[in-house]
């Protein structure tokens, strides 16, 4: 899902727009080989600026972007779409196979289990479908777009050093809007607060232990307070809005979290 939380992209270096955007793909190729100027000043090397040479417009993502309906749900409707149920169910099960992992994140970022696997699990079904479209061209063609180019600008350079790094590449596959791994980040947040944890040398989102680390430490540097509730008008609440623009995803990740940590 889109994180449409404008508030993270504040903490993004500000990078002005290239060439001019566009509506249709027709001058997306114009655009790419100046936004390739920008990419460099922003400190893209090699590897990403090929990535961004060997990106296609993304047609499936602009039809995506035009016709998103999931903040129109009322609360239930939308916990029935997503299936809560089954999440809570598995998310228990899931806590219960693993208490020493979920434990070890919780002593070291201080965010509950369930916290963590309920946004697993509404982000991917735990991993089942992490997306099917190329990262760096959904978000490169996102940047291009004029409906929020100043917006995506920072996670297409986020993608494009992702790529520098070796986290992922130009055929890595993600939603649609470009959100990566098994809890979907968007390129400039998991450039920002990705993490190692297996000590691999490498973060990777598509790993299981990686992506929750990295959440788990995006919710602690954007707030959470450890031992504090997280339910609407509790202080950590406030953090679980800033993964998340969607007030019924907001409220959700809180239902199904308690249910999980009951």
């Amino acid at each position: 899902m889109l994180r449409l939380a404008f508030i993270l992209a504040m903490s993004l270096p500000t990078i002005g727009a290239a060439a001019p955007c566009g509506n249709t793909g027709a001058g997306f190729e114009a655009w790419k080989s100046d936004f390739a100027r920008t990419a460099k000043r922003a400190g893209v090397k090699k590897r990403g600026l090929q990535a961004l040479s060997q990106t296609t417009y993304a047609t499936r993502t602009i039809a995506a972007d035009r016709n998103q309906k999931s903040f129109k749900y009322s609360l239930d409707k939308f916990m029935q779409v997503r299936g809560a149920n089954a999440i809570v169910a598995q998310g228990r099960k899931r806590k219960a196979r693993n208490p020493q992992f979920y434990a070890a994140l919780e002593r070291q970022y201080g965010v509950p289990a369930g916290v963590l696997i309920a946004i697993h699990g509404m982000e991917t079904g735990f991993g089942n479908f992490m997306g099917d479209s190329q990262v760096v061209s959904a978000i490169t063609t996102l940047a291009y777009d004029c409906r929020r180019s100043e917006f995506f600008v920072p996670h297409a350079i986020g993608a494009l050093k992702l790529v520098d790094q070796g986290s992922i590449t130009t055929a890595t596959q993600g939603a649609k809007h470009g959100e990566l791994g098994h809890t979907q980040f968007l390129p400039g947040n998991a450039l920002t607060y990705g993490v190692d944890a297996t000590g691999d040398g490498k973060v990777d989102f598509y790993n299981m232990t990686d992506a929750l680390a990295s959440t788990a430490n995006f919710l602690r540097k954007k707030g959470w307070k450890p031992g504090r509730g997280y339910q609407p008008g509790q202080p950590n609440f406030a953090v679980i809005q800033q993964w998340n623009a969607a007030t019924v995803y907001q409220q959700s990740i809180a239902i199904m979290a308690a249910r999980i940590d009951g």
